[in-house]
């Protein structure tokens, strides 16, 4: 597996004299996983969901290009690699639509809630002690309690939402596999993956963001929007995954709920209520607890 040099050094960039912790990369993603949502909310009322995951995709695949040029990495590819990356692209294109496709329709709480059932699912799959289902039991109270799942009269939108959980669960598998391949140095199979589902999403989404190409306001938040929500999160993904269990990565990603709700005092002045105080307390305790298995064949 190609796990033994830092991040600094997969990115193509000089290497720190204290090597980060994968925890710490994935706390960068948690933190961008919220800031993207800002510019967002500028977009929705500019251009359609569609088109607003069309621009993120492809904002992010311009970066990746000019950063990369993982173009060049294909033809040394054999065909598995090749099929592992197409299919990633795949779940890129399509995750991100079925996202936005149920924002419209759903509280963001709802969505993140089921976004967040398989997640566990996933890290149940490797859960052989009482300590780790003590864990995982901890992690399903407290997202329960933060993002405070009620059924809503939509039915499209939860299919949406369902869709998105599945395609969510499916993009830590192969993002896992990516991470942890030797075929693909560093984050260049993101970088070409993220390529390759702009193309994938563009008959998709690529006719409802034509709008924003005339207007410089929503062009620029489609820009940060791609920046902050698929570029830094998703470099910081694979730094983590490739020295994270997946199972150990699956449970961590209960963090996100509660790094929502501190963004939300900082930056919003939200104040949270005392359930989801709990909330946090529990996803904190259930992070804090679990027991890294080694990890799994992939």
């Amino acid at each position: 597996m190609a796990t033994g040099g830092s991040g600094f050094e997969d990115m193509g960039m000089p290497a720190p004299a204290t090597r980060l912790p994968p925890h710490a990369y994935f706390a960068v993603s948690a933190v961008f996983h919220y800031l993207g949502p800002a510019f967002a909310v500028l977009l929705f009322a500019r251009v359609e969901a569609l088109g607003v995951a069309w621009l993120r995709i492809a904002a992010a695949a311009v970066v990746f290009a000019l950063w990369r040029r993982p173009w060049r990495l294909w033809p040394r590819l054999d065909r598995p690699t090749r099929l592992l990356l197409a299919g990633w692209a795949g779940v890129l294109a399509l995750m991100n639509s079925v996202f936005y496709l149920a924002l419209e329709r759903l509280p963001l709480g709802t969505v993140a809630a089921i976004e967040f059932l398989p997640v566990i699912v996933l890290a149940a799959f490797a859960t052989r002690t009482w300590r780790n289902l003590a864990a995982l039991a901890s992690a399903v109270a407290g997202v329960y309690l933060l993002t405070d799942v009620r059924l809503v009269s939509e039915p499209l939108g939860i299919a949406l939402a369902a869709a998105n959980a599945v395609l969510f669960a499916a993009y830590i598998v192969l993002g896992h596999r990516v991470a942890r391949t030797e075929k693909v140095p560093g984050i260049d199979g993101l970088a070409l993956a993220m390529l390759i589902a702009a193309l994938f999403a563009l008959p998709i989404g690529g006719g409802a963001a034509a709008p924003a190409f005339a207007d410089p306001v929503a062009l620029a938040a489609g820009i940060g929007v791609g920046f902050t929500s698929s570029v830094v999160p998703y470099v910081a993904d694979q730094l983590a995954m490739a020295r994270l269990a997946r199972a150990t990565y699956a449970l961590m990603v209960s963090l996100l709920p509660a790094t929502a709700t501190v963004i939300g005092v900082l930056v919003l002045a939200q104040i949270p209520t005392a359930p989801e105080i709990a909330g946090v307390l529990m996803v904190v305790t259930a992070v804090a607890i679990h027991q890294e298995l080694t990890p799994a064949p992939l």
